[in-house]
């Protein structure tokens, strides 16, 4: 869910778009014109991005604390979604979220932005440790969930550390997306990472009678 998302909305009734999410979107859309016309982030100011949205200071200081804020709600919005799970097994979960993060691999190579702010990000110790703590972070939680509840259920050995089994099941494609970055990241991908890693985590049946 994007920050203008969870944004309360004005009582009463409103006709065509909300006013707060148009105003979110432009903002959004006035840092990724920056962007890509080339302004560094460290050069990013908010009368910058007032100026480009339309808008006033005081406007964006009400959505955002400052720029930092603003920046990873940008990148946000260029990725792909958080994919909503299907609940049916722990292993159709995991094929589901490794898809969402191949997906992501895909956009951070075809989207001169996501590239550009990812690299910039990475530059700057605040921005990459709120971006960590604020995305990534949750992203890692459902993931260690999902192979928690796969235990409960009986789909994954109760001796495994599901943290670890987090490493085992994203790693190959974190692998290619950031080390590997002219490697394939095919379709089916995420179905191939998952059946193969499960087939060393899974509860070992009885075959006695």
């Amino acid at each position: 869910m994007s920050l203008a998302d969870s944004r309360p909305r004005p009582d009463g009734p409103v006709r065509g778009r909300p006013r707060s999410e148009a105003v979110e979107r432009a903002i959004l859309e006035g840092v990724m014109k920056l962007l890509e016309d080339g302004v560094p982030l460290a050069e990013l100011s908010i009368e910058q991005v007032a100026r480009t949205a339309g808008v006033g200071k005081a406007t964006i200081y009400r959505r955002w604390s400052g720029k930092e804020e603003l920046f990873i709600d940008v990148v946000r919005a260029a990725e792909p979604p958080d994919p909503e799970l299907p609940g049916t097994s722990m292993r159709d979960d995991l094929v589901v979220l490794l898809e969402n993060l191949r997906q992501r691999g895909l956009a951070s190579r075809t989207s001169a932005l996501l590239h550009n702010a990812h690299a910039q990000m990475k530059k700057s110790p605040k921005i990459w440790a709120a971006y960590h703590a604020t995305v990534i972070t949750p992203r890692r939680n459902m993931v260690v969930e999902v192979l928690r509840r796969g235990q409960l259920d009986g789909e994954l050995r109760p001796d495994v550390d599901p943290e670890l089994a987090n490493d085992l099941f994203v790693g190959p494609i974190l692998v290619r997306s950031v080390l590997r970055p002219d490697a394939d990241l095919p379709e089916g991908l995420a179905e191939q990472i998952v059946d193969t890693v499960l087939e060393g985590l899974r509860p070992v049946r009885s075959t006695a009678s």
